[in-house]
């Protein structure tokens, strides 16, 4: 969980994925010698932040978003959100502007519907604000602000060290909009014809998807998936054996809507654990969870 504690703790807003692209090229170079199958790591120019791996032959890609929700520093002391983020009075919030480092408070006026922080000097506007990281671990459990999508990227890394033929996809901007995977899904499509796509991202503990149980392949979100592909994706995970659940919610998205709306036959399907208190500092997942989502996707990367 070392490696999953210091992605939480990486400043990455929607927008300003940069040290998170720098930390996780800095470790892809660092660890690929020992995965069992070497990648093409693609990143830079015509990429902005994001980064592909590309293993072998490819069949199939994994869309995981570096990003997270957040604040921006607006004029008198007010926040603008950054995606969704939840607001309580007195959740801490760090960032840096050009004076130094900056730990204040955020304060919630619910009759104004006005968001602002507690601070003793006036923060640059555009300065960027996230919550500040408290990494919890038990037997059962991990606790920390961003699980979502830490947690999906950190899966991604685990499929790596034994992936041999796919495309891991590194993305950015999903919490606020979204708009890498677009252009993404088309160099992959046109340079690899890749069009079968998993979601490695964190979805909620609802009363039909229940922490510790498995991970969770969405049926539908706001968005309905083609079902003959979904439903490949349920017959591997049934003779795998491995833990899953299934989801079937009427509201939220990820990387998908990108994917549903292009020009290309892209096929998709979420698979992710369940967190409970999302967008919160205090996102929680269970470990069984967090293992059959590994699980299933070194499965379904073969098998696909």
């Amino acid at each position: 969980m070392k490696l999953l504690q210091q992605l939480c703790q990486i400043h990455a807003p929607s927008g300003n994925e940069q040290k998170m692209s720098e930390f996780l090229l800095n470790y892809i170079n660092d660890q690929k010698s020992t995965w069992r199958h070497m990648p093409r790591v693609l990143h830079g120019n015509g990429f902005q932040d994001c980064i592909l791996l590309v293993f072998g032959t490819p069949r199939s890609a994994i869309f995981a978003h570096m990003d997270s929700i957040g604040f921006t520093v607006r004029y008198g002391r007010q926040l603008v959100k950054i995606g969704g983020p939840d607001v309580a009075n007195g959740y801490r919030l760090v960032g840096e502007d050009a004076q130094g480092r900056i730990e204040c408070s955020l304060q919630y006026n619910e009759a104004e519907g006005e968001v602002q922080y507690v601070y003793d000097r006036e923060i640059e506007r555009g300065t960027e604000l996230v919550f500040k990281s408290d990494f919890r671990e038990t037997e059962e459990t991990v606790q920390c602000c961003y699980l979502d999508n830490r947690l999906g990227v950190w899966s991604a890394l685990q499929v790596a060290q034994t992936l041999e033929h796919g495309i891991i996809a590194f993305s950015s901007w999903e919490e606020h909009g979204g708009g890498s995977v677009s252009y993404l899904s088309r160099y992959i499509h046109e340079k690899y014809g890749v069009t079968q796509a998993l979601v490695s991202d964190i979805t909620w503990v609802t009363e039909g998807v229940q922490a510790g149980r498995g991970v969770a392949i969405s049926l539908r979100d706001s968005l309905i998936p083609r079902r003959a592909y979904v439903q490949r994706i349920i017959g591997i995970a049934k003779e795998s054996g491995i833990s899953f659940q299934l989801e079937v919610e009427g509201a939220g998205g990820s990387d998908a809507k990108e994917l549903q709306r292009s020009d290309y036959p892209w096929d998709w399907c979420f698979v992710g654990a369940p967190e409970d208190n999302v967008h919160t500092p205090d996102e929680i997942v269970h470990k069984k969870d967090i293992e059959s989502m590994v699980a299933l996707y070194k499965v379904l990367m073969e098998k696909l």
